[in-house]
Formats: C-alpha cells, structure tokens, sequence
C-alpha cells in the first residue's frame, strides 16, 4: 500500500507566495472555511474543558505568526479555569455551563494593528469600532481591570492568577 504524500506547511507557504497572483478561490470562500477550522477547534476545546472543569471556565485563543513563514497564522486554543491577563493577539470567550453556551469577551490584535487603530481612532470605518472599543480598554487598562474584577483580584494587586 502505498503512502500518500503530504506538503508541508512551509511548501504551501512558499506555493502560495509565487502563485499568490494565481487565486482559485474567493475571499469570501476563504473566510468561510477559516471559520468553519476556527469553530471546529473551540468547539474542540469545550468538550475537553467540559471534562477539565466543574463550573465556568474560559477558552483563550492565541493567534501566532510562524517566524520563517510571514504569511502563516497559527491559531492556539487552550481552556483556563480563570479569566486571562489581556495580551496582544488575543481572543477570549466565556463557556457558561449553566447556559450551556459561549459568551465572546474580547479580540486584542496584534500590536502594530493596535497602534495603527489608536493613531487613526477618528478615521477608523465604522465596521472597525466595535475592535477599536476594545484596544482602547486594553490600551488603558481598563480591560485588566475588569479581568482582575472578574477573578476577584485587588484592582491595585501586582499579582495575576494563572489558569
């Protein structure tokens, strides 16, 4: 039997950058089937968590550029038992188990699009303010704030809970 062979990722990387000009498929197809992997994944991750946690707990995903391959993202879905300190590249939900459902809490981009965000606030189109909204609670520390609240934290404690 013979085995099939599988490209790499840094082989349809480097396919995609010399055939970028050459798209056989839609933006629109695209960002249907990111979705489709990204829903895939969390739903992965609450079923593990469901099995990791008693009551509530939160789903953080982490969105990574690959060092050599730039036009690569990798996304990271990990379960905590605490709400997580904000970062940069950073999504966090909410499983309510009670509910039986997700609650979206928050998107942090990467740095330089949230510098860009913050700079040119007044210019932003209107679909892009609801992100805005949170960079600016993240950029003023308002949104760990609202996390050390949500751990029951001391709002002036150094000292963050890890998950």
């Amino acid at each position: 039997m013979e085995e099939e062979k599988r490209d790499t990722v840094g082989k349809i990387s480097l396919d995609l950058q010399k055939n970028a000009h050459e798209a056989t498929h839609s933006a629109d197809e695209q960002m249907r089937e990111q979705l489709s992997y990204y829903e895939d994944h969390i739903n992965q991750c609450i079923r593990r968590c469901k099995k990791e946690y008693d009551g509530d707990f939160y789903i953080v995903v982490l969105t990574k550029k690959e060092r050599l391959m730039q036009n690569v993202l990798r996304n990271f879905f990990m379960g905590r038992a605490t709400c997580p300190t904000p970062e940069y590249d950073q999504a966090v939900y909410k499983y309510n188990r009670a509910f039986g459902g997700i609650e979206f809490m928050w998107v942090i981009p990467a740095k330089d699009v949230c510098m860009h965000m913050l700079d040119n606030a007044l210019t932003l189109p209107a679909e892009e303010r609801d992100l805005l909204e949170f960079v600016m609670d993240f950029n003023d520390g308002t949104l760990l704030r609202k996390v050390k609240n949500i751990n029951g934290e001391a709002d002036n404690s150094n000292i963050l809970i890890k998950g």
